[in-house]
């Protein structure tokens, strides 16, 4: 294995794949290395008002009792970029957008929208990313806990993220 195959092996992750009916996480597999062309998105905009983001999914999320998902993140940070990717996955991205209202909160330097966690009762963001999934009618955090699981998403599977993102749609 060349060095160039090492470096694209966790980018493997993001290819295309096709997806089961129903309502489960979707079943990711890998096709080929040549789609491996794009870079890994850069979705955390720092000149988005992010608590405006945040309240407008949250109505959404109430009126169509799904939960709310905030993801935060930089997009200096590797983790965030690829957990990013894969919720951009083709056969990702439809089943999010069915079972939760996703928000993209960048934290700039850990220098930005820091009070957004508060506001659902947690203490302090202490790394990213970091995953909130808020209950669409208490507004609670219902994976507590676990806000930072996603953390390793560079060396997670692309499935296990699904899988995992898949726990907290009921």
């Amino acid at each position: 294995m060349n060095r160039r195959s090492i470096l694209a092996l966790p980018l493997l992750a993001l290819l295309p794949a096709s997806a089961p009916p129903g309502g489960a996480a979707p079943r990711l597999t890998i096709r080929t290395v040549r789609q491996l062309r794009q870079p890994l998105p850069a979705p955390y905009d720092g000149t988005r008002n992010a608590r405006a983001d945040v309240a407008q999914a949250r109505a959404r999320a109430k009126a169509r009792g799904k939960p709310l998902l905030l993801d935060f993140g930089a997009n200096w940070c590797v983790d965030c970029r690829v957990l990013a990717g894969v919720l951009e996955h083709p056969e990702l991205k439809p089943w999010i957008a069915r079972n939760f209202e996703l928000v993209q909160i960048d934290v700039g330097e850990f220098d930005a929208n820091l009070d957004i966690p508060q506001r659902f009762g947690m203490d302090r963001l202490g790394a990213v990313p970091a995953v909130l999934v808020i209950d669409p009618r208490t507004g609670r955090i219902r994976n507590r806990g676990e806000e930072i699981a996603l953390g390793d998403a560079r060396i997670m599977e692309p499935q296990g993220i699904a899988d995992w993102l898949a726990r907290w749609t009921t």
